[in-house]
């Protein structure tokens, strides 16, 4: 029904991906698996709600807070989560980590610790970062192909006094991990127990490749918590900017509508993104699924690919995202040569695993978010670079 193997030429689109691919691999005209948006339309549902009200032909001021924003999130959460939500915590937003970072600003002072899952999303350690708090990394470990947390060392971190913060990443980026029921009632516990509160950024929420449930926060979380999400990563919409999520304490929903409205003046939603959001949960489910579907087969394909050049890769799928995060180590080669090799004699960009922080060192981070050509494309050059890398001087 839905073609995902269509080729959309996105040069001279103003696209991030592609056409600035040189401000952060230093060269144009590259091939590129990068940045976490696909080279997919996004639904056709989602296309038509947006031509009807381009057409209505006026653009002015909107808001989020109606019946047909706030029931199209609830019916998806009780349809796609089994989770029945409570309107009265839903907010708004411009983006995840725009509202990762207002709740950081509220719940913690500058010098204060927030603790993140590492290998973690780029931006998490510069939101942290840049409103002068502290990283308090927590290494994941992989074991028998599946990611687990330390619990204890969760904890050591939790009950430490500068400690105010658990920013959870949920599927997580980069590994894929779903994190199961008892590990996040677990978490949630420590967290309760240590008076920190927690942020849950869940956008990779729909885009589940395993046969594995996502759980959302607000259905295990105690006390203070936030949870945000968007419709973008699974709907291809990120450039109409937009997202939501919802805040269990009232005090808490207060200050952020201060904090918008009055502080930074965001009283008004972009319009096409809230339309977006509505026709994608409206409408969107089947394209979705098969989109999946789709993107799973990719992800399978890089497996097979992959480990045919490189049996000692054995390299599996991850249980989440359409970023397929590859474990290069036992193949004993330099990843900054690896990098150069990649850009300078095989043109494609893909991103080093060192992005997402020490534990990255040797692994890379391959975008499969695209038609299946553009995955052949890239896989011919990644191995012909691993080919390269490995040969002796």
């Amino acid at each position: 029904m839905f073609d995902f193997d269509r080729v959309v030429d996105r040069h001279d689109s103003w696209c991030t991906q592609w056409d600035f691919v040189a401000d952060r691999f230093g060269q144009p005209d590259l091939l590129p698996f990068t940045i976490s948006d696909m080279d997919i339309p996004a639904a056709p549902a989602v296309i038509a709600e947006l031509h009807k009200r381009i057409a209505h032909g006026i653009l002015g001021y909107s808001r989020w807070q109606h019946k047909d924003f706030l029931d199209a999130i609830s019916d998806w959460y009780q349809q796609r989560f089994d989770v029945t939500v409570d309107q009265q915590q839903i907010v708004y937003g411009p983006s995840v980590i725009y509202m990762v970072a207002q709740m950081i600003r509220r719940w913690s002072q500058p010098g204060d610790g927030v603790v993140i899952h590492t290998p973690a999303y780029d931006a998490f350690y510069k939101v942290i970062e840049g409103n002068q708090r502290e990283v308090l990394a927590l290494p994941l470990h992989r074991r028998q192909g599946e990611w687990h947390c330390d619990m204890q060392a969760l904890e050591a971190l939790l009950s430490q006094e500068q400690c105010k913060i658990l920013l959870l990443c949920n599927p997580h980026n980069p590994t894929g991990k779903v994190w199961s029921h008892a590990e996040l009632e677990t978490i949630s516990a420590l967290c309760a127990r240590h008076q920190v509160f927690v942020i849950s950024d869940e956008i990779h929420m729909d885009m589940l490749m395993a046969e594995v449930k996502h759980i959302p926060w607000s259905s295990v979380g105690q006390g203070r918590w936030a949870l945000f999400t968007s419709a973008s990563k699974s709907f291809n919409i990120p450039a109409l900017t937009g997202a939501y999520g919802f805040i269990s304490d009232e005090s808490d929903r207060q200050a952020w509508f201060q904090a918008l409205k009055n502080a930074d003046g965001l009283s008004s939603p972009a319009v096409l993104a809230v339309a977006a959001h509505i026709a994608a949960y409206r409408h969107g489910a089947l394209w979705l699924d098969a989109l999946r579907d789709y993107l799973r087969a990719n992800l399978h394909h890089v497996a097979a690919r992959l480990n045919a050049a490189f049996p000692q890769l054995q390299w599996q799928p991850p249980q989440a995202t359409y970023l397929a995060w590859i474990d290069l180590n036992p193949l004993h080669i330099d990843g900054q040569q690896l990098q150069r090799v990649m850009i300078e004699q095989q043109k494609v960009a893909i991103m080093s695993g060192e992005t997402y922080g020490a534990e990255g060192a040797g692994w890379i981070r391959f975008n499969v978010g695209c038609p299946r050509s553009k995955v052949d494309d890239g896989l011919d050059r990644l191995i012909a670079a691993l080919h390269i890398c490995i040969q002796p001087d």
